[in-house]
């Protein structure tokens, strides 16, 4: 086993668990400082395989090749958070692994997290374990209805979950688990939806962004903007909270902390993710640091960065929709010259899949959300 460094200096090779678009802007951004990076997950020639060093191609069950992955880099990091407790455990033999797969095992199923946020004090609706019909209809009388009944695992992007809104529908609601285990959470009356992403080093650093204001569309992600619409009072308390889950879950790296504000004023932990997460895109064109290299920092012992917003913000995410009609029209977009394009390297537009995203800054939030919003809407206009 390798002695475990704090300090991981630039020179250096990291590992990251995960292939997609937020492995290629952490590689990136990993790149620029003067590390190398290698890439572990079952697919090939992947958005973050792109610009590795080396990309390890085979399934996170395959721990003889997890263990080669993990002996040939000086500290380990995730950039999805549905991998195996096996694998992260396999690497911890060969490297540090950021953040500790503790921290993977409670924030990757649903109940474990919300379990773990209330024993804490952490503020979360109320919510049952549903094993049985029988669990649901209980806890629809508890809890009352409308309520979101949810699968424990494997849940983004609003998949794996349903609204309940009568007794009746109950039995076809509890047949959409297909007998795993599920949750059912109190329905929440939000006024908004908000995230703090905030990293934390080993020697206990901290350093949150500004908040993000976020807004769906079919459960994905469709704009945030910085900074968000919110008292000074809550906008402390929403920091403070972030950081009172990153020392109680010992992060080392970064972790994002998704919240309700509630109609009447309250804050409520709605999901964590231990990585970098789409509503901080917006920080690669408008913070002294991306989100992507304080993941860096943070999983190397570096200082930290600056986390300043330069200037009012926001990002629209380009899904496989907008290639319905052939390729978007880049040019339009970018006809605004303080419009910055990413796209993320794969193959194949299906409708959903986050295909890139558009930054732009403004003197206000709404001059900057006019603008990506404009600039998308150039991508498909005749």
């Amino acid at each position: 086993m390798s002695s475990h460094r704090s300090v991981i200096l630039p020179g250096s090779t990291l590992g990251v668990l995960g292939s997609g678009q937020l492995g290629r802007m952490f590689t990136i951004a990993a790149r620029r400082l003067g590390y190398r990076v290698h890439i572990f997950s079952p697919d090939l020639d992947t958005p973050a395989g792109q610009v590795a060093d080396r990309e390890f191609s085979a399934a996170y069950e395959d721990l003889d090749q997890v263990r080669a992955f993990a002996q040939s880099v000086d500290v380990v990091t995730f950039e999805f958070e549905n991998v195996p407790s096996e694998t992260s455990r396999a690497c911890a033999e060969w490297a540090p692994v950021r953040p500790d797969g503790s921290v993977l095992h409670t924030t990757q199923q649903r109940l474990r997290e919300k379990t773990f946020l209330q024993s804490r004090g952490f503020p979360v609706t109320s919510f049952r374990r549903i094993l049985s019909e029988h669990d649901l209809f209980a806890a629809a009388q508890e809890l009352n209805l409308p309520g979101i009944l949810k699968t424990t695992h494997f849940g983004y992007d609003g998949k794996g979950q349903r609204r309940v809104r009568s007794l009746e529908e109950i039995p076809e609601a509890f047949a959409t688990l297909n007998g795993s285990e599920g949750i059912f959470e109190a329905y929440v009356d939000f006024e908004k939806e908000i995230s703090v992403i905030a990293a934390r080093t080993a020697a206990g650093a901290f350093q949150a962004f500004p908040l993000f204001e976020n807004v769906h569309s079919n459960h994905i992600l469709d704009v945030t903007f910085a900074p968000a619409c919110l008292s000074e009072t809550l906008a402390t308390e929403a920091v403070e909270l972030a950081r009172g889950i990153l020392e109680a879950l010992e992060v080392v790296g970064l972790l994002t902390v998704e919240l309700f504000v509630t109609r009447d004023g309250r804050l409520l932990v709605n999901e964590l993710a231990p990585r970098t997460h789409n509503s901080g895109h917006l920080t690669l064109d408008a913070c002294e640091t991306c989100q992507f290299e304080q993941q860096v920092r943070a999983v190397c012992g570096l200082p930290l960065g600056s986390t300043r917003l330069v200037s009012p913000a926001a990002m629209v995410n380009l899904l496989g929709d907008l290639w319905d009609k052939g390729v978007p029209k880049w040019v339009a977009a970018l006809d605004d010259p303080q419009v910055k394009l990413h796209l993320y390297g794969k193959d194949e537009a299906r409708i959903g899949r986050k295909m890139g995203h558009l930054n732009g800054r403004g003197d206000t939030v709404e001059q900057a959300v006019h603008r990506v919003r404009s600039a998308r809407e150039r991508l498909t206009q005749d």
